[in-house]
């Protein structure tokens, strides 16, 4: 929460803080405001008491993430590059949030695979210069995480279930990763990234399809998968 809000403040400072009004914001917060309520089912001991939050931030980078207790972040330059439509967008939503939910990131961290001066570097790439590096150096921990691809290919899968469940089509995240590929043109091979190829994630994704498109059709005839009784929610703005 300190890292998420220390992102908000350093992103205000130089203008590039959407406001909750702007239209980025109000589309990303509804399409959270879908998906949130089916989070808990990946982590029922903690996420009924995450206060979740969203915010965009006016960037070229292509990125965006969700921290430890919900703390979503996305940058406009994923949006804009990629010509995202709602149901892609909540593909990588999805996907950022099960990283959290799945505890990828406390993982990770307990492993001892982060360092400062890595922290520094992706911090300037998340926000640009100075600023950057202090987000790196004071809180770079969760914001420069970077996954195994185990934890990126359960990301994806039950960033599918998430979506079809809060009734977007999971089938787009064929297309995204299409884009990506697109857009990483020239990335190193599987073996030598953290990330799955583009290929093995949209062979992965195709596999999966037939026990997700089932539920979303559902979601979209009207049959909504049953809420717990904690299920979380988006923070509204005022609340903030």
């Amino acid at each position: 929460a300190q890292q998420y809000t220390q992102l908000q403040q350093q992103a205000a400072a130089k203008g590039q803080l959407l406001p909750q009004n702007h239209p980025t914001t109000l589309r990303l917060r509804a399409i959270a405001a879908k998906l949130v309520p089916y989070a808990i089912k990946w982590n029922e001991e903690r996420a009924p008491k995450w206060k979740w939050e969203v915010i965009a931030i006016n960037s070229p980078t292509v990125n965006a993430f969700c921290m430890p207790g919900g703390k979503i972040a996305f940058f406009t330059g994923i949006l804009d590059k990629l010509k995202l439509t709602d149901d892609e967008i909540a593909i990588v939503m999805g996907h950022e949030m099960a990283h959290a939910l799945r505890e990828h990131a406390r993982a990770r961290i307990a492993k001892g695979n982060i360092t400062n001066i890595a922290s520094q570097i992706i911090g300037r790439l998340l926000i640009g210069g100075d600023i950057g590096a202090m987000i790196g150096a004071q809180g770079g921990n969760l914001l420069a995480l970077r996954f195994s691809r185990k934890d990126e290919s359960e990301a994806d899968l039950v960033g599918l279930e998430l979506t079809a469940r809060a009734g977007y089509d999971p089938r787009a995240g064929i297309e995204l990763w299409e884009k990506m590929a697109g857009a990483n043109k020239g990335a190193p091979p599987q073996w030598l990234s953290t990330h799955p190829a583009n290929s093995t994630r949209i062979a992965a994704i195709k596999a999966h399809l037939p026990n997700v498109v089932p539920i979303y059709e559902r979601t979209k005839a009207g049959q909504h998968e049953p809420l717990q009784p904690n299920a979380p929610r988006l923070l509204s703005p005022a609340s903030q």
